[in-house]
């Protein structure tokens, strides 16, 4: 193998490549990424248990080959080389030797024959834009369990109804829903994408601006545009009938500004128990929103805030981290807190955007 291509090109497509790699005893290959030279582009490919990717930029090839690398090594070289040039690569006797005008650099290569394929995805497929795609998953992937006890939910769910793609997720104390608008009307039953696969998902989709082709079965899911072909596993399993949950009518209902109420949460937060518990308190009657908190080593507050009340006068405790979380979801001014009883959810929407739906339980000790 010999090529040449633009050092920024594969700087890139081995940072997206490095995180994916994975440590597997049994097969250290999977510690590595593979490059792949053929034709007029070099691939650079890595997989863990759960993940694959595959990268594609264009490069001068005058001789094909592959090549297996340390996915950290070679990351760590690349992220110090500053040159505004093009890097020369070239495979001699199993190893990496790798050429700017200021570097000569060998890197010891693996052997890549045990290194797995990547798995071509093939049955259901639809298109959607990378913001929408992203857009879904940050505003509710906050909510999925991080354990993997109950698999069903530590993962983010994506259905379809008609012509709109929703993403939910829960850890059974929270749940947030985002419903995205699409041109089509989709046929998606139920993918359940793993949390912890979440992240890469993000960082490599999230700063494109591109259609991204998402192809699915009942045990993979891939994310394919521009030079970028992703694959992840989907759990097996059953998502909670979640829409049981969620209240049709409301006793009370708070409209608050959101940066008011931020301020405010923040403030209470100083003093509270560690439970993270904060207390909400809805007097209707005199237009009193108050949040409190106490914590015996250090003192209590209470926080009056403005806003439009209406229904009966209720009171519970609730997760300050809970509720915070879902502040990064809301791009409007100002929130809307629905609430019944003290031991029925809260819940959230912004104020004139029906697309966000977010369900706190609460706490009363």
């Amino acid at each position: 193998m010999k090529l040449e291509c633009e050092l920024e090109k594969i700087k890139n497509a081995i940072s997206q490549t490095e995180r994916i790699t994975g440590k597997n005893l049994t097969l250290p290959v999977l510690s590595s990424i593979l490059f792949v030279a053929s034709g007029k582009t070099l691939k650079l490919k890595s997989m863990n248990l759960s993940l694959g990717i595959e990268v594609e930029i264009p490069a001068k090839i005058e001789k094909e080959g592959i090549v297996a690398i340390s996915g950290s090594v070679i990351a760590n070289v690349f992220s110090n080389i500053f040159q505004n040039e093009n890097v020369v690569m070239e495979e001699e006797n199993g190893n990496l030797i790798i050429k700017t005008k200021k570097n000569k650099i060998k890197l010891k290569g693996q052997s890549y024959e045990d290194f797995p394929t990547i798995p071509v995805v093939s049955g259901d497929s639809f298109e959607i834009n990378s913001k929408n795609l992203t857009d879904g998953i940050k505003s509710v992937y906050y909510s999925s369990s991080v354990t993997d006890i109950k698999p069903e939910i530590s993962s983010v769910y994506m259905y379809s109804k008609e012509d709109n793609l929703f993403f939910v997720s829960t850890d059974s104390f929270r749940l947030a829903e985002k419903r995205i608008k699409t041109k089509n009307t989709l046929d998606v039953s139920g993918i359940l994408i793993p949390f912890k696969n979440i992240g890469e998902i993000l960082r490599i989709f999230s700063e494109l601006d591109t259609v991204i082709k998402i192809c699915f079965n009942k045990n993979q899911i891939s994310f394919s545009c521009q030079n970028i072909y992703l694959t992840s596993r989907i759990i097996d399993g059953v998502f909670p009938d979640y829409t049981q949950i969620i209240p049709k009518s409301f006793k009370t209902e708070v409209v608050v500004l959101k940066q008011d109420l931020l301020n405010a949460l923040k403030i209470s937060n100083i003093f509270s128990d560690k439970f993270n518990q904060l207390n909400l308190s809805i007097n209707v009657k005199d237009k009193k929103f108050e949040l409190s908190s106490e914590n015996n080593d250090i003192g209590e507050n209470k926080t009056y805030l403005d806003g439009a009340l209406s229904g009966e006068d209720v009171i519970l405790g609730f997760n300050y981290k809970y509720f915070l979380d879902c502040f990064s979801s809301i791009n409007t001014d100002s929130i809307s807190i629905k609430l019944n009883d003290s031991n029925k959810p809260i819940v959230i929407n912004p104020v004139s955007d029906t697309s966000f739906t977010y369900l706190i339980m609460p706490m009363n000790r």
